[in-house]
């Protein structure tokens, strides 16, 4: 990939001119990712100004691009420092064949590398330099992490549960359909749109599994400790059941604004489901008569039951995306848990 779009970048750089080709493109929502030159991505980030920049990781940062008719997109410029070239083949190649409600919508991509002579004591050298960017579909409400809080302030339970069957949704569609495991799970990589619906962002990490393949063993532990599962960070062991973990976590940390959980034993567990669902019910009655509050506290029990079912050591023994999406679906009743027809007046005992 790496000479075709270098060739590719070469040929055809446009001028100042030509931009609204490139923009012209990116206006059709379905538009399957193009390559963008990087003077075009320069001139909607303003030369990826401080001013215009959304978010920085452990990879790259990323800027919001501004088209000349107001819509905008984000813009990942990787670290030069952090490029590998199979990594960012990976999230393009996965990403063009992926289309899902739940999944981040990559709309373009840009590889391009020149050559330098740059100066190494008394010697002069040819070094090349590489840009690698990808650009994706603008979100307004940031990633995940930045709305995590304890059960008695911030989201609305409403909003958490459809955000936890909103990501078990992308990572059914991943799993079962598409034969790729994400790897690197957690909240900063679960973008939200204006309406709060999660998306699954950043497949640097991810393995595309074939037909007949279930799992593999390897030598690299690319993730994030503290969503990366113990068979994962001991043995090397990669399968479905390794997203699976990650999502665990993420659901407490959701429902509790931390990642603290029981690891042993049977009555910490108990204990732990009890205080959690004390919580929410003591933040939810004071808006919802008592046939929803029965429905919600239902909800947020069977949920935080899924969240830890996800952390069992043994990973034959965690639930599919499958299982705790239909759980969720047959748990459905959030409308009902902030419908105002069923809040009691005020004064209302």
């Amino acid at each position: 990939m790496g000479n075709e779009a270098r060739t590719h970048a070469n040929n055809s750089l446009p001028n100042t001119m030509d931009f609204g080709i490139f923009e012209n493109m990116l206006q059709e929502p379905s538009v399957t990712p193009i390559f963008l030159p990087v003077e075009f991505l320069k001139a909607i980030t303003h030369n990826f100004s401080n001013e215009q920049e959304l978010g920085k990781g452990g990879y790259g940062v990323v800027y919001k691009g501004m088209l000349q008719n107001g819509k905008m997109i984000a813009v990942k410029k990787l670290f030069e420092m952090q490029l590998e070239d199979d990594q960012f083949q990976n999230e393009v190649t996965y990403l063009i064949g992926v289309k899902h409600q739940n999944i981040v919508q990559l709309v373009g991509y840009c590889a391009e590398s020149r050559w330098e002579a740059t100066q190494v004591g008394e010697k002069y050298v040819m070094a090349e330099t590489r840009t690698r960017l990808l650009c994706f579909e603008y979100l307004e409400n940031n990633s995940l992490d930045k709305h995590l809080s304890a059960e008695s302030c911030g989201l609305e339970w409403h909003i958490r549960y459809d955000i936890i069957r909103g990501v078990c949704s992308g990572l059914r569609y991943l799993h079962d359909e598409c034969r790729i495991i994400h790897l690197d799970l957690k909240p900063q990589n679960i973008l939200l749109d204006d309406h709060m619906m999660p998306k699954l962002v950043d497949f640097g990490m991810s393995r595309l599994f074939g037909k007949q393949q279930s799992r593999v063993i390897t030598e690299s532990r690319g993730g994030t400790f503290g969503y990366m599962a113990p068979e994962y960070i001991i043995n090397g062991l990669i399968t479905t059941k390794s997203d699976i973990f990650s999502l665990g976590i993420i659901v407490i940390e959701l429902m509790t604004g931390h990642r603290k959980y029981p690891e042993s034993s049977e009555t910490p567990f108990e204990d732990f489901i009890e205080n959690v669902v004390a919580n929410w019910r003591h933040r939810l009655e004071k808006t919802l008569s008592y046939r929803a509050l029965e429905t919600c506290s239902e909800q947020v029990n069977r949920c935080i039951v899924l969240g830890l079912n996800c952390l069992n050591p043994d990973p034959s023994k965690r639930p599919s995306a499958s299982d705790i999406l239909q759980t969720l679906n047959e748990l459905d009743g959030t409308n009902f848990c902030f419908d105002m027809n069923d809040v009691p007046a005020v004064g209302q005992v």
